[in-house]
């Protein structure tokens, strides 16, 4: 199994307070990979102007790094911030590292006139077409993330190491969330994409399991002809994409996700108070169905953060905190780590028709079960 861990919080924190989490854990993964995402972000040498989107990839080479400098300036980025991250090389396993990159642009001017929807959508594609002209060389170029206060890190290692290596430990960045998962994708060959989380146009997601239903969950979402849905080097990625497909593109409540992925019985739906409308959607959403067992970790745009199970509940996830302050791991520990001064009587262990959703106030949890009604449609 892989073993996760997540913090949320008001005041911005160091990711390496979550690294020390997941090395509570450490007898649950096998060391041979990290992914990072940090979102609420809050630098020592530089004062993030809100909206500017932050790129996060590594560029391998130095002619990848020149390529990618001519494809941001033909596009109209303004280079503002170009964090230097202070890597001791010698504890990074792979050795074709140029420059790992963590950089904040001002957007296009010619952008100006667009919508907020629409420059999501630009910095998706160009996003896409940095990873792509990677691919074109050879894997020189991996862009994991172009977004508003998002930056993403993965690497080959154990997750201590590497955030040592990455200099974590020394406060140059914090953030209001952090993911971290701890271990590298299993199903096929190594590849930085398939390393959690996964992002998709300010939604992102990290799983612990297994979905073996991903082949036709994938061929769905290929075939709906949004470009963001692709990649798909990690079995996980399609909740990532499911997540973005309920919230972004269907625009229902965060809770529609539960009801996507793991439908309710038709027994169930007929004792249900919206059992029409979630019938009709898990019809139309049939395709996105999962099979476990897996813990998803969420999060979304305005700093929501959610854990969800599948019925089969075999993978584990407690969540447990404070007002101002949240975490979910994989194990009882792992909390102890993130926020040991809580009172453990409030932690929750979701069950099988749980979502739990932090919101980006953070005083409370908000446990939601698929019995309750969309607070959408209840609205309505």
């Amino acid at each position: 199994m892989c073993r996760l861990a997540m913090k949320t919080a008001s005041k911005p924190f160091s990711p390496f307070s979550v690294l020390e989490g997941m090395e509570a854990m450490q007898e649950g993964y096998d060391g041979s990979g990290l992914g990072l995402l940090l979102r609420g972000l809050d630098f020592t040498d530089y004062k993030y102007q809100a909206g500017d989107p932050i790129l996060s990839g590594i560029a391998h080479t130095p002619e990848a790094l020149h390529r990618l400098n001519n494809i941001m300036e033909s596009k109209g980025f303004e280079l503002n911030y170009d964090h230097e991250f202070e890597v001791t090389r010698s504890m990074i396993e792979a050795k074709d590292r140029h420059k790992y990159l963590l950089r904040a642009y001002k957007k296009p001017a010619a952008w100006d006139s667009l919508s907020e929807d629409e420059v999501g959508r630009e910095l998706m594609l160009t996003r896409l077409e940095l990873r792509k002209n990677g691919e074109e060389n050879g894997g020189d170029l991996t862009a994991f993330s172009l977004w508003p206060d998002v930056a993403m890190i993965k690497e080959v290692g154990w997750p201590l190491e590497i955030g040592q290596a990455f200099g974590l430990n020394n406060d140059r960045i914090k953030s209001r969330v952090c993911f971290a998962q701890g271990r590298q994708n299993t199903n096929y060959g190594i590849n930085l994409y398939a390393c959690h989380p996964f992002f998709i146009e300010g939604v992102a997601t990290m799983t612990n399991g297994e979905n073996t239903a991903f082949v036709p969950i994938k061929d769905w979402l290929s075939g709906k002809g949004f470009p963001g849905y692709m990649g798909y080097q990690s079995d996980s990625e399609v909740f990532a994409h499911i997540l973005h497909y309920v919230t972004k593109q269907l625009k229902l409540p965060l809770q529609a996700y539960k009801h996507v992925i793991t439908p309710l019985a038709n027994k169930e739906l007929a004792a249900h108070p919206q059992g029409d409308f979630l019938r009709g959607l898990r019809d139309v959403c049939r395709r996105l169905i999962i099979d476990g067992p897996n813990a998803v970790i969420g999060s979304l745009p305005d700093e929501t953060t959610m854990v969800v199970m599948d019925a089969k509940k075999l993978r584990p996830a407690m969540v447990g905190g404070k007002p101002g302050e949240w975490a979910v791991a994989s194990e009882m520990c792992g909390v102890d780590a993130l926020i040991p001064d809580r009172d453990r009587s409030k932690d929750f262990q979701p069950m099988r028709q749980h979502t739990i959703i932090i919101p980006p106030d953070r005083q409370e949890l908000e446990i939601w079960s698929q019995f309750d009604q969309l607070p959408l449609i209840q609205a309505a």
